[in-house]
């Protein structure tokens, strides 16, 4: 952990006098601290127990929120980041009031923020302490209470992660983010291979042979009605989450928003959905070694991964896994309190002062905001032990107010030029209430699983704002302001890379499915894969060999004629 804070300081020493330094790493963040940050930051330590405890107790079918995430990068990468840097924006509320006006910035920013202060910041401090806790028994190793040792555990984590965000800025969290994902990496690597060789009794392969053939149920990724995450879900909300939390949410898109230029941009999100791909093996196979190893023995679910890691990793690497661990939860937090202190500075003090302020008293106020942040997360915190049950529906419920129609906002408005600032309003008031109603007063009468809610409203949503765009159109066509900070110039092999990402998410479900290991390879299983992998090389081929074809990516809106 020192050695992560001592490369970090390093790396940012004098790079964060500026706005642009402070808030986006001076727009100069490489691919690989993009793809490493960005991975870090979306995993944490809930996923670490809660995709292993699904895995323990149900199948993989839970994979669906970490693997069809690819399709979301590839998005990012051809459709949004190339107008978001076009824009020279650093935050989503200044591309929606560029778009449409500042008034639905302002509503926006609202929303992010109750979001990130309420839920979202104290949420990931608690349930990365209660990681913490349930993995290394803190309570007992400094002989003191539960509730003390939770507070404890909550406040040297977020002052630890607080320090990135507060004195090294952007960068300093991209830089911890991807050195600690090397550490995640090995560790993803390690604890599979461990649980296989015990399951084995020190034979790797003959472990791998048991899960591979015996209750093979545990490897099926196509959820169906009763599972977690019914297989239907990935073409309906699924699609939507995704592009809300890769392509919209801030603290998510932030450091893509620092790219050094759109082919470091490109490459850094298409590697992240690779690492995407991954993630089944690294955290949830070993959930599926968890129930051969110990059956239904345990108490919950979410102690299969807990277990697991007392069981098979020796005394000596527990030291770098808490390192590991540390850094997951310190990734979310730092880069949540950055990201707020962001769009604070610029989309709330900036617009309502009636004075500029400088690089260096934006920086000032920034690290203040961002202390306070943390101050008060480290309040609420401690306070959810006492509804820890009602903790994860909150969240889940809160999300579901915003980020449907902040996506359908945002996809409105990249892709038309006459919608008015009427239609987002009229929609976010819309959809806090039709899903409100929902959840509290029909969802007795109307049962309905909330991802395809998600679904149903967005298209409402959208057709409410193209509606309102035929009926009171802008008087004048928007154009989208060109800044172009950077190099604006495409990567040429990202045509190739995302069509190899998009053939691992099929070859990942083919797979683990009936029609892979569930059950025995079948007859169609070797075929299948083979096309895909004919279809790469060839795709490859063409680009390396060849002369390919330009992007399709248009970073300008024209007006019509």
């Amino acid at each position: 952990m020192a050695l992560v804070a001592f490369i970090s300081w390093r790396k940012t020493r004098g790079e964060v006098s500026t706005q642009d330094g402070y808030f986006l790493a001076g727009r100069g963040l490489s691919a690989v601290f993009i793809a490493g940050s960005l991975l870090l930051t979306n995993l944490s330590a809930e996923q670490l127990i809660g995709l292993n405890g699904s895995a323990y107790g149900f199948n993989l079918s839970s994979m669906a929120w970490e693997v069809t995430a690819a399709f979301a990068t590839v998005c990012m990468a051809f459709i949004f980041l190339p107008r978001y840097l076009a824009g020279a924006f650093t935050t989503l509320p200044q591309f929606l009031c560029d778009r449409f006006d500042d008034s639905v910035r302002r509503m926006t920013v609202i929303l992010f923020m109750v979001g990130y202060g309420l839920v979202t910041i104290p949420g990931v401090l608690y349930s990365g302490s209660i990681a913490v806790l349930q993995l290394f028994d803190v309570p007992t190793l400094l002989n003191v209470s539960y509730s003390s040792g939770l507070l404890i555990t909550i406040i040297a984590v977020g002052s630890i992660g607080a320090m990135y965000a507060v004195f090294g800025g952007l960068k300093a969290v991209a830089v911890s983010d991807t050195i600690n994902g090397i550490g995640l990496l090995i560790v993803g690597i390690a604890v599979p291979l461990l649980g296989l060789s015990a399951l084995g009794e020190g034979n790797i392969g003959e472990g791998l042979r048991i899960i591979t053939t015996t209750e093979t149920e545990k490897l099926n990724a196509i959820g169906g009605p009763t599972d977690p995450t019914p297989f239907a879900t990935l073409f309906t909300g699924m699609i939507f989450a995704n592009l809300f939390y890769w392509c919209t949410n801030q603290y998510v898109i932030q450091r893509t928003l620092a790219a050094h230029d759109l082919k470091e941009g490109q490459k850094g999100v298409l590697f992240s959905g690779f690492f995407k791909v991954l993630v089944p093996f690294f955290m949830m196979i070993p959930g599926v070694i968890a129930f051969h190893l110990y059956g239904e023995g345990l108490d919950t679910i979410d102690l299969a991964y807990p277990t697991l890691i007392r069981d098979v990793l020796p005394v000596w690497a527990t030291g770098f896994f808490l390192a590991v661990l540390l850094g997951a939860v310190f990734s979310s937090f730092n880069s949540l309190l950055n990201s707020a202190a962001t769009l604070f500075c610029l989309d709330v003090w900036a617009p309502l002062s009636n004075r500029s302020l400088s690089d260096e008293q934006m920086v000032r106020l920034a690290k203040r905001v961002s202390v306070v942040i943390a101050l008060f997360s480290f309040t609420v915190a401690p306070l959810l032990q006492y509804a820890p049950e009602g903790l994860w529906q909150v969240i889940r419920i809160f999300t579901g107010f915003y980020n449907i129609p902040v996506i359908a906002i945002v996809l409105v408005g990249l892709f038309t030029t006459h919608v008015p600032s009427l239609a987002p309003k009229l929609v976010v008031s819309f959809h806090v209430l039709a899903y409100g109603l929902f959840q509290f007063v029909l969802n007795d009468v109307v049962s309905i699983h909330f991802l395809h809610l998600y679904a149903v409203l967005f298209v409402i949503e959208v057709a409410m704002m193209l509606l309102v765009g035929r009926l009171y159109p802008r008087q004048d066509n928007w154009v989208i302001h060109q800044h172009r900070m950077v190099d604006m110039t495409p990567w040429r092999f990202a045509i190739p890379c995302a069509g190899s990402l998009l053939s691992c998410v099929v070859g990942l479900y083919l797979l683990f499915s009936p029609v892979g290991l569930v059950g025995g390879l079948s007859s169609l299983f070797f075929p299948l894969i083979g096309s895909l992998l004919l279809a790469n090389m060839v795709l490859w081929a063409w680009f390396v060999f060849g002369k390919g074809f330009d992007l399709p990516i248009i970073t300008e809106v024209k007006t019509p004629q």
